[in-house]
């Protein structure tokens, strides 16, 4: 599985200044009205976007036809794609991290206190997670219908989750539970944890959507 997920980290290289540019032009436009949680946020899904983008090179030079009379499992390759996702968001956040936080000192938008600084990692953690649910639901739309159609459907993979999240919200408020910020603060923390089961979900979607094609 460590060569899948070296070979699409080297393939999107060839992408990887066009999305530092992208990058650092949403800096410049965002952090200045919107401060950095949003360019932070926004950092995470971008990157997280370009998993799509490893579905392309791989139908563009017959990767999986190829990949599957090589000693390589369709589990593999359907994993590999998952590590590749979360690499790509853990990148994302942290690089908005880092550049967020230097165009926020210079705009004067944030102080590297010791308060600050725990803030800015603790929203870093969650842009990671969302990415990676976000990320993780347009997986299983690619391997179901394809690179090209998958990124007209990218918004499917947004609006799911998102939908999700507000019908748990309906359904506690019809029960009366109210969303205090200990709450809230407390499924924030455990909001790795319910990623992590998402991204399992949408693995085995993933595999058995795959694993029913014939290549």
């Amino acid at each position: 599985m460590k060569s899948l997920v070296l070979k699409d980290l080297f393939n999107i290289g060839h992408n990887a200044k066009s999305m530092l540019f992208i990058l650092v032009a949403f800096a410049a436009a965002l952090i200045p009205f919107s401060g950095v949680e949003g360019y932070i946020f926004v950092c995470a899904i971008l990157c997280s976007m370009m998993i799509v983008t490893t579905f392309s090179f791989d139908d563009n030079s017959k990767w999986t036809r190829y990949a599957m009379i090589m000693p390589v499992s369709k589990k593999e390759l359907v994993g590999g794609k998952f590590i590749v996702l979360a690499i790509f968001c853990a990148v994302g956040s942290l690089f908005g991290l880092v550049v967020g936080s230097i165009g926020g000192l210079i705009t004067n938008k944030i102080t590297l206190d010791l308060v600050g600084i725990g803030e800015l990692l603790f929203l870093d953690l969650i842009s990671w997670v969302i990415a990676l649910i976000f990320g993780s639901m347009s997986i299983p739309l690619v391997f179901k219908f394809g690179a090209e159609r998958g990124r007209v459907l990218l918004l499917v993979s947004f609006l799911i989750p998102a939908g999700i999240c507000f019908g748990i919200y309906q359904l506690l408020t019809t029960l009366g539970i109210e969303l205090t910020d200990q709450l809230v603060f407390i499924l924030l923390c455990c909001s790795p944890l319910l990623a992590l089961a998402w991204c399992y979900v949408m693995y085995q979607i993933s595999y058995r959507i795959f694993a029913k094609q014939e290549l």
